[in-house]
């Protein structure tokens, strides 16, 4: 049974679309989770979820109910936990409870036993008679939970419940939130958190610019989009420099304009190339060129494909800045599914195995800042269909 259904859900501000005709659908008893940076489309989503935001055009049904018609009913059955704590400081632990089960117009005889279970189930029985503002911030959070959950309801939505939160309260709370999906609650998650996504969701959706980008489960989604292992390498400070000097065998015109026949290597225009150490690829940095090397050669190629900047007059050499990320891509093309550059970063995705691209990148004479393999995750996911960070 799906408790919330959305087709061509589209939310307008001022003419601007914030949702852009968005399809999704949440089952019954699963965790499903809204994940995308700032500006994606997710807090507006959720906020016609739980009828906060009138819909502009579109369907949207929660619990059988149209958000349009049956706005009041619907938000009887929901529990919301807000990105922010919002928290009465001037009550105490269980007041703020039994002040919350007051809108729910629960009786007394009902919601005190309701907030003391609530109390206990979030470990904070013992802080019942304390005053908010004395508790900590991952105290704050679980209350917030569990005032969302006075009412009974039967899909609890929560956004961000566990930003600013340590890693110790961050996991009690995951805790907490997979106990009540094991009693059968219906849980929508908002996050800017990767890991939390992959701890809970059981279905998930990336959104970016108001659409939704792809949908499934996140162990799935990995395997789909990035395979089992990344190599993550990191260039180098001095990369570019090393990259910039220009090696025996160099082509004519290759470091000038581009045009063929024009001689313009650096060591013409008084150019001082430093010393590196090991092979001397230009004459131990004293301008001098050494015989050709085969142009085949990885030293060849490193120095052919190198970005510009580095080195005093180097910025017209003519050579595209992307390029010494080419020569490592060459390199391991033929044992990668994709790859994705982010700052002075390259993710690679291997075809099969890891150690065999981290085998061919640890031959190039470039001395990386790091080079290394771990398990695919969420976030490479994510990086790979946005293009930039949660937090962008």
């Amino acid at each position: 049974m799906d408790v919330v259904v959305a087709e061509k859900l589209t939310k307008e501000f001022n003419g601007r679309a914030a949702v852009r005709g968005i399809d999704f659908a949440v089952r019954a008893r699963e965790c499903f989770g809204f994940l995308g940076p700032n500006g994606a489309g997710k807090t507006t989503t959720v906020n016609m979820i739980c009828c906060f935001s009138p819909v502009t055009s579109g369907r949207l049904t929660v619990l059988g109910m149209d958000v349009r018609k049956h706005p009041r009913q619907i938000k009887s059955r929901l529990g919301v936990v807000p990105q922010e704590n919002n928290l009465d400081p001037d009550l105490k632990v269980l007041q703020n409870l039994l002040v919350y089960a007051g809108y729910f117009r629960l009786p007394a005889a009902d919601a005190r036993p309701r907030a003391m279970e609530l109390l206990e189930f979030f470990d904070l029985a013992d802080r019942a008679g304390e005053r908010v503002d004395r508790l900590s911030g991952g105290m704050k959070r679980r209350l917030t939970i569990a005032r969302a959950l006075i009412n009974n309801p039967e899909v609890v939505v929560l956004d961000e419940p566990t930003t600013g939160l340590d890693p110790q309260a961050r996991h009690l709370v995951w805790q907490r939130l997979r106990r009540l999906k094991e009693r059968g609650v219906t849980l929508l998650l908002t996050t800017h958190y990767l890991e939390e996504a992959s701890q809970l969701c059981d279905r998930l959706v990336i959104m970016d610019q108001g659409e939704i980008l792809e949908e499934g489960d996140p162990r799935g989604l990995v395997s789909r989009h990035i395979g089992r292992e990344v190599v993550e390498v990191g260039l180098p400070g001095g990369y570019a420099q090393i990259a910039n000097t220009p090696c025996a065998g160099q082509p004519e015109g290759r470091f000038g304009t581009g045009v063929p026949g024009k001689d313009d290597r650096p060591e013409q225009r008084g150019v001082t190339l430093p010393d590196f150490g090991g092979p001397d690829p230009a004459g131990g940095g004293t301008g001098k060129v050494d015989p050709p090397e085969p142009a085949g050669t990885a030293l060849y190629r490193l120095k052919e494909y190198g970005p510009p900047g580095s080195l005093p007059g180097t910025a017209e050499w003519g050579i595209e800045p992307e390029n010494g990320i080419k020569m490592i891509l060459h390199r391991v093309d033929s044992l990668i599914r994709g790859h994705l550059v982010v700052g002075d970063n390259i993710f690679l995705f291997p075809r099969d195995s890891g150690q065999a691209v981290l085998q061919a990148l640890q031959s190039l004479p470039v001395p990386f800042a790091h080079l290394l393999l771990r398990p695919a995750t969420l976030e490479d996911v994510f990086l790979k269909l946005t293009g930039r960070g949660l937090d962008g």
